[in-house]
């Protein structure tokens, strides 16, 4: 499971980051297009999240769905090496928006897979995915600093060349066993979860809340390049500081909050997420902005561990992949795609403005969570 994180988060590094980077400074592209290619990318990786891997895991085995998930999104990242014009990254980002984006969903339903069947710690082995994150950060911050924006593009080959040869390693055998007839006849269906006492209204908060990191994914690089003119080689290390303390939040969270209620994680992750926009808006620099960093523990850390916590604990094996489907089309895409085309329209105006919009998200969250909690004890 710790394996399966690190590979991943390895790449997911350079297209969370760097990848609106790679638009603008490689490819020439204005702010307000990369919000439009962004923004439909997440659109589409909503729906190739919700529909496309939840039937696919009908099917295959864990194993068997990230080797054709891997695969497809290696052809698909190669076939950018030729594009330039906005038409044509626009289609490439749509067809490699299929594909890689459901790589999260799928190493995120085999670790809970493995909580269950295993009884390991999600906490500590997620911390190796968050360890990957920074070291691919810093790595591809020193690179650009030396060759420019064009690396991003040759990291992400080199880096889904590595995970695709690393998906013939052995793997526990659950993560092999093709779905029964009977496994694909509960996975289908799809709609009885939202049927389950509180799951709706958790998925709810939790679409609000990851939905309100878009501008931080977004912008946060082009902000501190054009607005705040802090050093390539610095952003790298400030983006880092976020994950450093998610890191440490993964680390502890099984000790420290494996008896927490959901709620109550939940609303420390609204209350740290609304801190954080706040602080950047009212004071514009980048020491500000580094104090800020300290927040992801709860803004995404803290709202990611109380969902896997929760479907871990109420729904059976065979909806873990409906859940994983769902929470990555609704609260890690669609919600994003959203407000990354509002806070892109923000941006224009002003660029400290795009992470104040988020709180449209985060306050409303909080008022759920505070409103619902003893009526659907989660």
């Amino acid at each position: 499971m710790s394996q399966n994180f690190f590979i991943f988060f390895f790449t997911w590094g350079v297209f969370l980051q760097y990848w609106p980077g790679w638009l603008t400074g490689a490819k020439g592209l204005t702010v307000s297009e990369v919000s439009i290619i962004m923004g439909f990318s997440l659109v589409v990786r909503a729906i190739s999240t919700m529909f496309v891997f939840p039937i696919a895991s009908k099917y295959l085995s864990d194993k068997k769905l990230a080797f054709f998930l891997v695969s497809s999104s290696l052809i698909a990242v190669l076939l950018y090496l030729p594009m330039n014009s906005f038409p044509a990254l626009f289609t490439m980002t749509m067809i490699f928006s299929l594909f890689y984006p459901s790589l999260l969903p799928a190493v995120e339903s085999s670790a809970t897979t493995l909580v269950q069947q295993g009884n390991v710690h999600y906490g500590k082995s997620r911390s190796y995915g968050s360890i990957a994150f920074v070291i691919s950060v810093f790595l591809l911050s020193l690179m650009i600093g030396f060759y420019g924006e064009a690396v991003i593009l040759w990291s992400m080959i080199a880096y889904l060349m590595i995970m695709f040869i690393l998906q013939a390693m052995p793997a526990p055998e659950i993560l092999s066993t093709k779905p029964s007839v009977e496994d694909r006849a509960q996975k289908f269906s799809m709609k009885s979860l939202w049927k389950v006492k509180g799951f709706p209204v958790v998925m709810i908060i939790v679409i609000l809340l990851q939905g309100s990191l878009a501008s931080y994914y977004n912008y946060s690089y082009i902000y501190l390049q054009d607005y705040l003119e802090v050093n390539t080689f610095y952003i790298g290390l400030i983006l880092n500081i976020a994950v450093l303390f998610e890191i440490l939040f993964f680390l502890t969270a099984d000790h420290l909050f494996s008896k927490w209620k959901t709620s109550s994680l939940l609303l420390l992750a609204g209350a740290g997420s609304t801190l954080r926009w706040v602080m950047i808006f009212i004071v514009p620099n980048a020491w500000a902005f580094i104090l800020s960093q300290t927040l992801h523990a709860l803004a995404f850390a803290m709202a990611h561990y109380a969902f896997i916590q929760y479907i871990t604990r109420i729904l059976p094996k065979q909806q873990l992949a409906n859940a994983q489907g769902l929470y990555s089309a609704l609260a890690m895409s669609l919600s994003a795609a959203v407000l990354t085309l509002f806070g892109g329209a923000l941006y224009d105006i002003t660029p400290g403005l795009a992470f104040l919009g988020m709180t449209v998200f985060t306050i409303p969250a909080v008022a759920i969570i505070l409103l619902t909690k003893r009526a659907y004890r989660f």
